[in-house]
């Protein structure tokens, strides 16, 4: 019989993220991380930081990281937001812009943490369908709504939705809220960002988790009108007015400095992505196209949970959903080349190619 207090409990159906294993010669391709280690300018900035500036509270507006991304990608300081990874950025989108009654439209298959948000806010939404080839279809987002978020690309599929496309969904989209989550954008296509200058109510949420390797230090930022930052920073403000820690600050500066290595790294990511496609066909797999850091794949033969298993005793960690409509795919992240081969090796085994 349950309490009465108990009733007063706030229950969800929590997010699971990917597997973090504890084991030693582990290959990890379930998560999306950067495979390669952040910029050595952000180890410089860690020993050149002051330890006693640590029993400080942090600059609440991060006003050194906001002028630096807002400086790199040509934008005004307000029209910066920054919080501790996208999620903590989104999760602030959700808590501030999707307040009304009307559902708001997200793909059915995307990004698994918006369903939580949704249901943690206790915002209604609604899911509509990717066409068969996990496209998402921009005549779907015409109806009326509470607002709109969608990846692109998106995830866990990968796929890339042109420009004319994001801003079809935006044209229609003119009294509410459109979120254009980017966390892979900088593995193929091009950014909304332009969209921030020519529509009011156009966010574009981007991430250091990916393509800047520093997962472990949550940094993440959106770009929006002064009106929408605003709004966005008071929330954060009467949520947490110290989100940011001040080694993540330090860190985060240099890695939007050095934009060559940026480059670098982003360019080896693709390369060996395009070679895993490659061998992935070779073995019988077929994918949608990535524009990601990620491969989304199926076998011809042999089911996505028995692969996922076989690896996993090999020491080799792809992600799985056990969900409909994509329960017979595997997520595999770009590691480095070396990585990769041992991935195909185990993979050659499994599926008898």
């Amino acid at each position: 019989m349950m309490r009465e207090w108990e009733k007063n409990i706030r229950t969800v159906e929590p997010y699971v993220p990917g597997e973090q294993p504890k084991a030693a010669n582990v290959i990890k391709l379930n998560t999306n991380e950067n495979p390669y280690p952040p910029t050595p300018k952000a180890v410089e900035a860690a020993k050149a930081l002051d330890f006693d500036r640590l029993r400080l509270y942090p600059d609440p507006e991060a006003a050194d990281l906001v002028n630096v991304i807002a400086d790199h990608y040509g934008m005004n300081c307000n029209q910066v937001f920054v919080g501790v990874g996208s999620d903590d950025v989104i999760s602030m989108c959700f808590m501030t812009f999707f307040n009304g009654n009307k559902p708001i439209l997200f793909p059915n298959i995307t990004y698994s943490f918006y369903s939580v948000w949704a249901d943690l806010y206790r915002i209604p939404y609604e899911t509509p369908a990717l066409n068969d080839k996990f496209e998402i279809v921009p005549e779907d987002y015409y109806k009326e709504n509470g607002g709109v978020i969608f990846p692109n690309p998106n995830a866990p599929t990968a796929k890339y939705m042109e420009l004319s496309a994001v801003e079809d969904i935006i044209k229609h989209n003119q009294d509410v809220v459109v979120i254009i989550d980017e966390a892979y954008i900088d593995f193929g296509g091009q950014s909304a960002i332009d969209f921030v200058n020519k529509y009011e109510n156009v966010l574009v949420v981007q991430t250091f988790s990916k393509s800047r390797s520093m997962a472990g230090m949550r940094i993440g930022y959106a770009f929006g009108n002064e009106k929408l930052i605003k709004a966005l920073n008071d929330v954060k403000y009467s949520f947490n007015s110290y989100t940011m820690n001040v080694t993540s600050l330090a860190y985060g500066v240099e890695a939007v400095k050095d934009d060559a290595y940026f480059k670098e790294c982003i360019g080896k990511i693709i390369e060996t992505r395009e070679y895993s496609a490659k061998r992935l066909t070779e073995l019988g797999f077929t994918y949608p196209e990535s524009k990601a850091n990620f491969i989304f794949a199926t076998h011809q033969s042999v089911p996505a949970e028995q692969i996922f298993t076989a690896l996993k005793e090999r020491n080799i960690y792809v992600r799985y959903f056990k969900k409909p409509l994509i329960d017979n795919y595997l997520r595999i992240t770009i590691g480095t080349k070396e990585q990769m081969d041992k991935l195909f090796e185990a993979l050659s085994e499994i599926v008898g190619a």
